[in-house]
Order: C-alpha cells, then sequence, then structure tokens
C-alpha cells in the first residue's frame, strides 16, 4: 500500500522513517498494495518515547528463524496471487494470534486462491465449504452416521477439521448454520451429541462475503462478527497487477495447479508454534496499553456510532499490534503499530447509525478521524 493511502499513520512524526514506514505492507487499507516481500526494518525510538527503555532502546538484531520462515511465505504465496501483499500479511498476523479473519471483496479478486497458497506455503491442512441456504449445521462441524457393519453410530468429521477453514459467502447460510461455526471459532472444539471433540492445532476460520451483493443474504450478527480477530479488504488490483495476472495466464497458470506455479512449502507448524511464543514475549510499554484503550472508548463516544468497540476489540487490537511488531523485527511496540492495525481490527466491531448511513459515511473514514484526535503517547 502506498504512503498517500495511510497518511493519517504518520501523525507522529517522532516515528517518520521507523515503524509508520513499515505500513506498506501492514493490512490496513484497500488500495493497491506494494509488491515488498518484506516489511521495512523499524529505527530505533526516540529518546523520551514510549518505546523508550524497551530492550534498551534497541531493535532485536539476531534473525530469527521463526520470523525469516514466516517472511518467506509471503513470497511463495506472490507467486499465485499478485496484488494482495497486506491481506496476507493479515492472514499471517491472525495466524500468529490464533484468531479468524473475514474477508471482503467482489468475486474474482482471489479470495480462495490466496487461502490456498497460503495453507500450501505453511504446510497447513484447508478445507473449503460454500455456505449456500440449505446448509446445515451437520454439514460443517460433522454428525453421527450409522455404521451398519458394527451396528453402531459413529461420528463422521465435518469439513471444520483442519487447520484453515474456508467458510465461501458465510453470509448466505442461515444463522443457525452461521451460529455451528461460534463453538469452533470461539473454544475450538465441536460438540455433538454430547461429546466435545477437539479442534486441529493451528486452526483458524477465514470467511469472505461479498461486499457488493445482499440479496439472499443473512447478515452476521454483532456476537459473531466479535469473534473475527481481523476484517480484512480484499480490492481490486491496479492496471499494473492485472496485465501481470494476465500475463501469468496468458503463460499457462492454472490456479488449480499450485505446485506447478511453484508455490512449496516453506514453513510448518512448528515455525508457527515458535513464532507465536516469541509474540508473547513482545513489549508493550504502559503509555500504549493506555493508547489503545483511549482509541477503543473513543468508539463508543463517537457520534456515528450507535455500536462501539467491546474490551475483546481492545486484546484482539493488543495482540495484532505485538504481531505485526514481531513480524517487523522489533521486540516491542510502537503506536504506529497500533494505528496500522486499527482499521482491519476495529472496522467489524462498530456499528453506524442509521442517520450516518444515509449521509454516505464509511466506517473507515469515522476511525480515521478517532484516530487523528486520539493523543499519541511520546
Amino acid at each position: 500500500m502506498n504512503s498517500q493511502s495511510n497518511s493519517y499513520t504518520d501523525t507522529n512524526s517522532q516515528y517518520t522513517g521507523g515503524a509508520a514506514a513499515q505500513q506498506s505492507a501492514a493490512p490496513q487499507q484497500s488500495a493497491a498494495p506494494q509488491q515488498s516481500a518484506a516489511p521495512q526494518q523499524s529505527a530505533a525510538p526516540q529518546p523520551g518515547s514510549a518505546t523508550a527503555g524497551v530492550e534498551g532502546g534497541q531493535r532485536h538484531v539476531a534473525e530469527d528463524p521463526a520470523r525469516q520462515s514466516l517472511l518467506n511465505v509471503r513470497a511463495e504465496v506472490g507467486k499465485a496471487v499478485v496484488g494482495q501483499d497486506p491481506t496476507v500479511t493479515g492472514m499471517l498476523i491472525a495466524l500468529l494470534c490464533g484468531g479468524h479473519v473475514l474477508l471482503e471483496g467482489v468475486p474474482g479478486v482471489a479470495k480462495t486462491l490466496l487461502v490456498r497458497a497460503l495453507s500450501t506455503a505453511l504446510s497447513l491442512d484447508t478445507k473449503r465449504v460454500q455456505f449456500t441456504p440449505d446448509l446445515m449445521p451437520g454439514d460443517v462441524t460433522g454428525s453421527l452416521v450409522y455404521d451398519s457393519h458394527s451396528s453402531e453410530f459413529t461420528f463422521r468429521e465435518g469439513p471444520v477439521f483442519t487447520n484453515i477453514m474456508l467458510a465461501d459467502e458465510i453470509n448466505r447460510t442461515p444463522p443457525k448454520t452461521q451460529a455451528s461455526l461460534l463453538e469452533a471459532m470461539e473454544e475450538r472444539q465441536v460438540s455433538v451429541d454430547g461429546v466435545s471433540r477437539p479442534l486441529p492445532v493451528p486452526f483458524i476460520v477465514a470467511a469472505t462475503q461479498n461486499p457488493v451483493e445482499y440479496e439472499g443474504t443473512y447478515p452476521l450478527p454483532e456476537a459473531q462478527l466479535d469473534r473475527f480477530l481481523l476484517k480484512l479488504t480484499m480490492p481490486l488490483p491496479g492496471r499494473s497487477e492485472e496485465i501481470e495476472v494476465i500475463r501469468r495466464h496468458a503463460n499457462g497458470f492454472d490456479p488449480r495447479d499450485l505446485a506447478a506455479a511453484g508455490v512449496r512449502p516453506v514453513a510448518g507448524a512448528a515455525d508457527l508454534a515458535s513464532a507465536q511464543a516469541a509474540v508473547a514475549q513482545v513489549a508493550v510499554a504502559p503509555e500504549l496499553l493506555s493508547y489503545i484503550v483511549d482509541i477503543v472508548r473513543a468508539t463508543r463516544s463517537a457520534p456515528s456510532f450507535q455500536l462501539g468497540v467491546s474490551p475483546r476489540g481492545a486484546t484482539a487490537l493488543l495482540n495484532t499490534a505485538k504481531a505485526w511488531a514481531w513480524l517487523s523485527g522489533r521486540t516491542f511496540v510502537t503506536p504506529d503499530d497500533v494505528k496500522a492495525l486499527s482499521l482491519p481490527c476495529l472496522r467489524h466491531r462498530v456499528g453506524l447509525r442509521p442517520e450516518a448511513q444515509m449521509d454516505g459515511i464509511q466506517v473507515d473514514d469515522v476511525l480515521g478521524s478517532i484516530l487523528a484526535s486520539v493523543p499519541v503517547p511520546r
């Protein structure tokens, strides 16, 4: 993403050339991203800043093999998907935090291809479910079936028993089936006939929805939206990126054959587990904890919002900022890390007032104004 689309993240001039410079790969806006293989390294914080004193004010310079493996994943996904680097980064952040992702984009922007390429590069299992009006809860979680040979009922696992479950067009199925995912998303288990069955580790749901077609859809309730860690928008590619897509297809690219495209496993579950342990050790200054709370509380008093962000949203913003800081090569969080993840982490947790909707006000615009008004720690 270019710097023009993220101008509000540069309001704190103390961090220019530092964390703010990394936002070209941060998963926040829907503008056409730049194809950088890895985030830019950040400069050490200024004396007296909110991050000074953490690790002596120095970035952790020793290269982490797990971090390098995850950065290599982005390059592998880029062999199949063009122009969606921020979305790939967002998916990696979700995996690092063990959270779920809501992907929003018009048909044909490679949502399914991205998930398949990501799971291939990470050596993770993935299953796709097309959500339709006649889909039943048991079609997702699994059900008991009668075995005529043993004369007993046995449990047949549903597609939720995987590492990355692609819930395609999740808003096209009734609330009863949507709700079948709630236990899986929150508890990492499913209960059938009174028996709880754990899901594989790691496990995340990547749900997609079409933002322009609402006929025959069932909007996700707030309780379910709040369980998604991030909402990522997948934009149409820019002209040069679309030319690259066409060029690849002209040269024989087959989206159903990732191996032929050169996508190969470069990381695994062990790398992901090591990375999650490293993210947990990322330091957060007390001033930044207050900054996160101030942003969240500002959404609850914003005139355009009838629903503000819950405390779950505050913890999500904290965890994703830590993951982004670690991916950026630092052992501490900066205010720009918080800003970079504010839109994808909060945009689906707020609700516009009807009068604001009639005036054409957009959620991202209101959140951008909040970020510009909340004082930034120095």
